[in-house]
Order: structure tokens, then sequence, then C-alpha cells
């Protein structure tokens, strides 16, 4: 008995790295799986048939899975992709947004075609699969789904040259958190990851800067650490867990704070004047520092083994 028996679960990105790892673990737990991956470069360009390789592979395990191979980065494709799904395993229980692309420059270099590119497959990739997902759930009452999208440390925290990708990231975010809320009728949880993983895409990375990327490296970061957290937020255990942001990679697992207020101070009439903010403004500076020192400690990995 998997975790996931009878359960269909849509996977995007899933011909290579962290969405691959998604699915081959899925598959174990006993979904049935859809592999959607267009194929394509990691700058987005371009095609090829790696999401039929996936799916041999679960089906040379015993699994049940097909391949679809539309663009995440238009309506009509998240539509034909949730219709793979009903068309193949009759239902739909599971949506992961994994796909992804980068086109990494300063704001200096960057053209308009590398921000809508990334823009398109993250953030519009991301609404353009949920919302048929989510209309399938309203017109057939189906309770209990789960969503699982993709953030990064790109766009919750920031990283140079990635102002594109950082923006879709943290849209992703924010996206997630309303959806959460218009899910939660249906009992439907939507969570976030941020990955940190090595990865086709952040290989790539870490080799324009000079640094070498072994075996070793590839057993203690790669994606194979990020399927277990995103597999286990789709099972019973995680019915409950909804409208989080989990941090993994690197034999990790950590959640991560949200917007919220840390101190306010409140006038009880008239606008602030400038010498009562040279006043208070320092305070709230203050009361953040010591926010972040606090969440800091907290932050400190906890061994477990």
């Amino acid at each position: 008995m998997g975790r996931l028996d009878d359960k269909v679960a849509v996977i995007t990105g899933a011909g290579r790295g962290i969405g691959r790892e998604i699915a081959l673990l899925m598959a174990r737990e006993g979904a049935r799986i859809v592999v959607n991956d267009l194929g394509g470069n990691q700058d987005g360009t371009g095609t090829g048939m790696i999401a039929d390789d996936v799916v041999a592979e679960i089906r040379g395990m015993g699994g049940e899975a097909v391949s679809n191979m539309d663009s995440v980065a238009e309506v009509q494709g998240g539509e034909r992709l949730i219709a793979t799904a009903l068309e193949a395993f009759g239902a739909v229980d599971i949506l992961v947004n994994n796909a992804g692309i980068l086109r990494d420059r300063t704001i200096f270099n960057m053209e308009e075609a590398d921000w809508d590119a990334v823009q398109a497959v993250h953030l519009k990739g991301h609404y353009a699969c949920s919302r048929p997902f989510a209309r399938y759930i309203r017109e057939n009452n189906r309770t209990g789904c789960r969503i699982i999208n993709f953030s990064s440390v790109s766009g919750l925290i920031g990283n140079f040259g990635q102002a594109n990708y950082g923006a879709a990231k943290a849209g992703i975010a924010g996206f997630s958190r309303v959806l959460a809320l218009e899910l939660a009728k249906y009992g439907c949880t939507v969570n976030t990851i941020s990955p940190g993983a090595l990865t086709r895409m952040t290989i790539s990375l870490r080799e324009n800067r000079g640094e070498q990327v072994g075996d070793d490296d590839l057993e203690q970061g790669g994606p194979h650490h990020i399927a277990p957290i995103c597999v286990w937020l789709t099972t019973d255990a995680a019915a409950r867990i909804t409208s989080q942001i989990f941090h993994t990679g690197r034999g990790g697992i950590a959640i991560m704070q949200q917007p919220a207020i840390i101190k306010q101070f409140h006038k009880s009439s008239g606008v602030w004047t400038m010498a009562e903010l040279d006043r208070h403004v320092p305070q709230l500076m203050a009361a953040k520092k010591a926010h972040d020192e606090a969440v800091r400690q907290s932050s400190i990995p906890v061994n477990i083994d």
C-alpha cells in the first residue's frame, strides 16, 4: 500500500531534475502520473521527448503514467494538461507546478523578451495550470486535492542578476496564499516549495562562476532531496497544512516566515510629521533587527541523526 494509492498527479516540468524525482517518488507511492515537459532548453527554447522517458521509467517499475508536452505558458496548454489526466485516468487529485526556465541578466542588460519569457513560464504557468484544476475541483466538488507550487530564494530573499526570475517567484508565493484561501472550502491545500538543489539550471550558474560540480555534490545536493517533502505534502498526513512555504535541500527541511507586521506605532489624529518619523522609524528598524536575529537563531539547523 502506498500513501498515494488511487490518486492522480499532474506534474509540470517533470522530464528532468526536481519534477522527474517527484514523479518517480509519487509513482512509487501509488499515484498515477501525468508527466508534463516541453523538453526545451533551460532558456525555454526548443522541444524534446523527455517526458516519454520518464513515463517509460514509471511503467518499468510497474506504475501508470502518460506524457503531455503542452506549454504551461499558455492557458490552452494548462487546459489540455488537465484534460490529459481526465482522459487517461478519469480524475485529478494533485497538481505540481514545477516547470521553469532561466534567462539571467542584470537589469542593465535584460531585454523585454527575457522578462516576458520567464514571467510566462513561471508566474503565468502557475495560473494557466491552476485555473483549470480549480474549476475542475469546483465543478465536481472534488475534495481533498493538493497543489504544490514552486517559489525560490531568488524571489523570497533576492539574488543578483535574476530580476525576472525573482519577480516571478515572489509572485508565485503571493499567488499561492490567495489560492489557498479560495480553495479552502473544498479541502484543497496549496503549499509552496523553496528548493535548494543542484539541477540543470543551478549547476550552470555555479559553473559560470568557475565552480566545479562533482558526483559528491550531486549526491549531497541533488533534486532527489527535494521530492520527499513535496510528496509528503500531498498525502493525508498533510491535510491540515496549507498556505505555507517550505525550504528544502541538501538534507535540510525548514518552514519559512511570511509577511507580517513586526512592530507598529499609531497616531490617534493627524498625519505623521518628519520629526515624529525621525523618532519612531529607528525604533521600527531596531525591532526589525531584533526580529531578524531571533529568526536567525531559530533557523540554525537541528541535527536529527
